[in-house]
């Protein structure tokens, strides 16, 4: 009987071979648990098979940078789109916010000229007419600004001028289409006053420094107090009694001198609002309050 040659000859069966890999699969396993003699060679083996690793990794990583180098530009014009959004949000909102200052401003104005209209004697009224501020000095010695508002606006020479917490000056220059206002601080102005608390009157005066009046031939025993509020006492004819103008802020008394040094704060101001109210006093042929008259508003 023939044989088969040696090159076609069959091993081990299948069920034979898979008891052979499982029982050496068992005994690796109870060898690496209970006598860890592998650790080192899986060490070994891990440190060769890295960069094939590595390599292995190639691909997926290159594909992953290309992936977010485009999603990088979907980003930045996303991001710039938004960005211009926010500006353009932001913007809306500082308008709003200054609309909204400037209306509070508005009511608080319109408020004042209810009080004026209040102190003022029943056979006058009080017209009022809205400016806006120009021109501020930029030089420190100069206190005078220019409204939006002149004799084409039937303003006049002497107008007094307000804000919404008090006296700011008076009309000194009128041209066709604006006014220049010297302010309470400057050197040459005066405004006769009262203060509230004892009805003492008195001259208030400039002294050519910012937020500093200065009220000036009051003997040193006069009822004065550090706080006292002193307001216009219409004496004149130009300003409406009641009025505040300043609060005294210092106290000066030299027994050897004849007069105290008594140096108040202005309250009102230009350098917060735009609008101020430009006051005239207007007689009156009736006895009857009369109602408050519209504010002449200029544009904006």
């Amino acid at each position: 009987m023939e044989t088969a040659p040696q090159f076609f000859r069959h091993g081990p069966g299948p069920f034979a071979r898979l008891f052979v890999f499982a029982l050496l699969s068992c005994l690796l396993i109870v060898g690496d648990t209970r006598f860890k003699y592998f650790p080192q060679l899986r060490q070994a083996i891990g440190v060769v098979i890295f960069p094939l690793q590595k390599i292995a990794y190639i691909p997926a990583n290159i594909y992953d940078q290309v992936e977010e180098f485009i999603a990088s530009f979907y980003l930045l014009e996303e991001n710039i789109k938004l960005r211009l959004l926010y500006l353009e949000n932001r913007e809306q909102l500082l308008k709003l916010h200054s609309l909204e200052a400037e209306n509070i401003h508005l009511r608080q104005l319109l408020g004042a000229v209810q009080r004026i209209e209040t102190k003022t004697r029943t056979k006058t009224r009080t017209k009022t007419v809205l400016a806006e501020i120009l021109y501020t000095p930029r030089d420190p010695f100069n206190h005078k600004i220019t409204l939006n508002r002149g004799s084409q606006h039937h303003i006049q020479l002497g107008q007094a001028v307000i804000d919404d917490k008090g006296i700011v000056g008076q009309i000194t220059q009128l041209y066709p289409w604006s006014s220049e206002v010297t302010l309470l601080t400057d050197r040459d102005h005066s405004v006769p006053v009262q203060v509230v608390r004892n009805s003492l009157r008195s001259v208030v005066s400039g002294t050519g420094k910012n937020n500093q009046l200065e009220l000036r031939y009051l003997s040193v025993n006069t009822d004065i107090q550090q706080g006292d509020l002193l307001v216009t006492s219409g004496i004149g004819g130009v300003y409406p009694p009641g009025i505040p103008v300043a609060t005294v802020q210092r106290i000066e008394r030299d027994p050897t001198g004849d007069f105290a040094q008594i140096i108040s704060t202005p309250i009102a101001g230009v350098d917060r609002n735009r609008q101020v109210l430009i006051l005239s006093l207007v007689q009156s042929e009736s006895n009857d309050v009369l109602e408050l008259p519209a504010i002449e508003s200029g544009k904006k």
